[in-house]
């Protein structure tokens, strides 16, 4: 058995494997010790002597010790981590692809010839959202925010550009000018439309990232994985941004866990 585990700065994704068969967990993430090793496999509750390797990833999983109840733990760089999560996920096939962790914060990673580079990211994802809407409607539950955005209609605080333009190339009527512009001058909006237009935001910004390295790299598609996707409020913004360069999303189940599986994949392949 192989037990892979990224330690996010939110959430630590731990992915058990054992003949083909994937077992997923996940677990708020802690100070990074080997007493939250501890506690990770009390909660999956797997006997460490079935283990032949952990392969980590994440946060500062480089500074962990190299055995763990004299089972080796293999480090795997996270960019690597993110593109063969991608490929082994995704059954991808092309020799160029990009990759999209979209996490606390969002990671771009090109893959050319099973060759991984940082392409860059940025700082805003889920712990932005999370962040924001705790601080404006005291509401920090993923699951909860999401379904009370999409009961909300964040125009009333977006102007779009059809709104305030005529026409300006090729951009849609109904893409946003300006997020919470309208709150300027009426701060009295419901706890639906605000968090309807963070969501909105914040899927606006990791589609724009996702779409201009899609451009540079001159692939139609990128895969996700992370957690944020999961929020169909999020994931509306991203594809509506993606759409506007004719790129596409590519989603699947159990995304959240790309970078474990990606782990226990360079894990499997290089030791």
């Amino acid at each position: 058995m192989i037990i892979g585990i990224d330690f996010g700065i939110t959430n630590t994704d731990i992915v058990a494997y054992k003949e083909n068969n994937f077992e997923f967990f996940s677990i708020k993430s802690e100070k990074l010790n080997t007493n939250f090793l501890e506690k990770i496999f009390d909660f999956i509750n797997i006997d460490i002597n079935e283990v032949e390797k952990i392969a980590i990833t994440g946060g500062k999983s480089s500074d962990l010790c190299d055995l763990y109840n004299n089972v080796p733990i293999i480090k795997v760089n996270e960019v690597k981590a993110i593109g063969c999560g991608a490929k082994n996920l995704y059954e991808i096939e092309e020799a160029s692809y990009v990759a999209i962790s979209a996490g606390t914060g969002t990671a771009c990673v090109a893959c050319n010839d099973n060759v991984f580079s940082h392409l860059g990211g940025i700082s805003v994802g889920g712990g932005t959202l999370l962040g924001l809407s705790n601080l404006i409607t005291n509401i920090n539950s993923a699951d909860k925010l999401d379904k009370i955005a999409l009961e909300g209609d964040r125009k009333n605080l977006d102007a779009l550009i059809g709104e305030v333009v005529n026409d300006i190339g090729s951009l849609y009527p109904d893409i946003t000018a300006s997020n919470f512009v309208k709150s300027v001058d009426n701060t009295s909006h419901s706890n639906e439309d605000v968090l309807a237009s963070i969501s909105n935001m914040i899927g606006e910004v990791i589609g724009t990232i996702s779409y201009l390295n899609a451009l540079l790299m001159n692939v139609d598609r990128v895969y996700f994985v992370g957690r944020v996707t999961l929020l169909e409020s999020v994931k509306k913004g991203i594809d509506k941004r993606l759409s506007l360069a004719n790129i596409s999303g590519i989603y699947k189940e159990n995304r959240e866990f790309g970078n474990a599986l990606g782990a226990i994949a360079y894990a499997n392949k290089n030791n």
